[in-house]
């Protein structure tokens, strides 16, 4: 018959979850433990497994929509069955709910012939309630049912996997019996001390049971649970033995492991209880054998070979020591200019929809002439000052480069102010040159130079740090090879300058050592097209292999 799939309650505070992503869809087979979809909380993204065999017949959720909790996501049945009357059924259930307990009241206020009552001492049955697993549990998922109503069941036998609050447990009966009765289905959830199953003899009459469901039964919860604790402490602390199917682990890591041929004995649970998970088997690596291993590699006394050969050397097995460390940090307040460099780039990045192009300039003709200038020239001139007027040439003839993105319109810069990013020890700072276009490499060198040691002094001026159009991020002095800058904002663009690379170059159709820089630049999608940011850099890269192009 066919079983609707409901919204697990994944965490404590969860009340809605998000179908991340499927991974069945609908005719697929599923078999308990398989896993059916990504799940979001509002916690994490969490595996969702299926709790039946069959296929799927309906799928309810679109990926990425939300839906709450218990809300019905998808149908499993046999192939080819009809499903709609199970979802027609599961949508008028929780107005049905409401109709027996407006009878008990009626029943509770009117007069009614008391019935005879039942010993249940007499009864050869015993039942079986939700326990507390945890101090904040108050109810229990049934996680998967291990036995099914008319199987024969020991008391150490474990009827199902209840999913708590926080963790996925075991719960024993410690009984011995047929089992008479089965109160949640998979999937459904139970209050601490409900009636969830019922152990007896075969064919008792179980009915005055579950009819008188008495809170009295609260009294009994506590020593069962206690049991239970001590039960799971003595089998944490005994040898496990080669059969696995009693060891605590979830549906999926079960069905992981046996694809694998791990037994899971060997394996160590990470999830409360020891319970083995997902996680726990595929990061389960077999280890050496121990001492026995050790022993086995000591050579046991043999006569020399007649040959001259000499005998292999014994094989043995590396002991690694134990690790103990002590985990520390240390917490800072963020400073105000981390705080602003924070929430600028996070509007901007988040604001403006970035894209990237980066472009591999050959810088032999630039190292050439920078040589040749620093000669002549008053002061040094960097391979930064380079990129800095080079950019401010190309920006003339790229007007869209040199914009700004203004809401309702578009504001296409005449002048060119570039912002060079300077690092400091609290974060980023970025002063601006002025007009850098009509400025002499000496002038930008001296410049930047200036705004530098005041960066580092903190003693740049606000006037001196506003009105850029275009901004250079350089990490060239790190050895950095590639690398992207997020705009700074109102500027539609920021290039990223990496170092210079000696690497092998085609020359004339022969391979030769060349000096390689790369740059990206990245723009905003809203003012800048890929084919505009491009045509820039091809700009860029023209007049910094023939920098003679600049001093025109």
């Amino acid at each position: 018959m066919a079983e609707v799939v409901k919204m697990p309650k994944m965490s404590d505070t969860m009340t809605e979850g998000v179908l991340a992503k499927w991974h069945k869809k609908v005719g697929d087979k599923v078999k308990s433990g398989d896993v059916l979809a990504e799940i979001e909380t509002d916690k994490a993204t969490m595996d969702f497994e299926s709790y039946q065999d069959g296929t799927i017949l309906y799928i309810g959720v679109e990926e990425g929509k939300a839906v709450p909790v218990d809300a019905v996501i998808a149908v499993i049945g046999k192939a080819g069955e009809d499903y709609k009357a199970v979802l027609s059924a599961s949508a008028t259930a929780a107005p049905a709910a409401e109709a027996p307990k407006a009878a008990e009241d009626k029943k509770a206020s009117a007069p009614v012939e008391a019935k005879p009552k039942v010993d249940k001492s007499t009864i050869p049955a015993t039942v079986i309630r939700m326990p507390a697993l945890s101090d904040t549990m108050t109810e229990g998922v049934i996680n998967k049912w291990n036995f099914k109503v008319g199987d024969k069941v020991k008391s150490d036998d474990s009827l199902a996997d209840v999913e708590t609050d926080k963790a996925t447990m075991e719960v024993v009966g410690y009984e011995a019996g047929t089992l008479l009765y089965i109160g949640p289905k998979e999937g459904e959830a139970a209050p601490v001390n409900g009636i969830i199953a019922i152990i007896g003899k075969e064919g008792t009459d179980i009915t005055p049971l579950l009819e008188d469901d008495a809170p009295a039964a609260a009294k009994t919860a506590a020593p069962v649970a206690e049991t239970a604790a001590a039960a799971e402490t003595v089998s944490d602390t005994t040898s496990s033995s080669e059969d696995d199917s009693r060891v605590k682990a979830s549906p999926l890591a079960r069905k992981i492991a046996k694809e694998k041929g791990i037994n899971l004995n060997d394996v160590k649970g990470s999830a409360e209880g020891g319970r083995i998970i997902k996680k726990d088997v595929e990061e389960y690596v077999p280890a050496a054998k121990a001492p026995a291993a050790v022993a086995s590699s000591v050579p046991s006394p043999v006569a020399a070979p007649a040959s001259g050969s000499a005998p292999a050397a014994p094989k043995q097995t590396i002991v690694l020591p134990s690790v103990i460390g002590e985990e520390k940090f240390t917490e800072k307040p963020v400073s105000q200019m981390r705080k602003a460099i924070s929430r600028r780039l996070s509007e901007s990045l988040f604001t403006a929809p970035h894209f990237y192009v980066t472009m591999s300039i050959d810088m032999d003709e630039a190292i050439k002439a920078r040589t040749r200038i620093n000669e002549v020239a008053p002061v040094k001139i960097s391979f930064n000052d380079f990129v800095v007027k080079a950019c401010a040439v190309a920006l003339r003839q790229h007007p869209a480069i040199n914009s700004s993105f203004l809401g309702d319109k578009i504001r296409f810069n005449e002048h060119v102010n570039i912002g060079v990013a300077v690092a400091v020890d609290e974060g980023l700072l970025v002063p601006v040159i002025k007009f850098a276009d009509s400025k002499t490499f000496s002038h930008i060198s001296v410049e930047v130079k200036e705004f530098a040691a005041k960066a580092k002094a903190k003693k740049l001026q606000p006037n001196e740090m506003e009105g850029s159009t275009f901004t250079i991020s350089n990490l060239g002095m790190f050895g950095v090879d590639e690398f992207t800058a997020i705009i700074n904002t109102p500027n539609a663009c920021i290039l990223a300058v990496s170092g210079i690379q000696q690497v092998p170059v085609v020359k004339n159709g022969a391979v030769v050592p060349g000096n390689v820089m790369k740059v990206t630049l990245s723009c905003d999608h809203r003012v800048v097209d890929g084919a505009t940011g491009a045509a820039f850099l091809q700009t860029l890269k023209g007049l910094l292999e023939e920098p003679v192009r600049l001093l025109i």
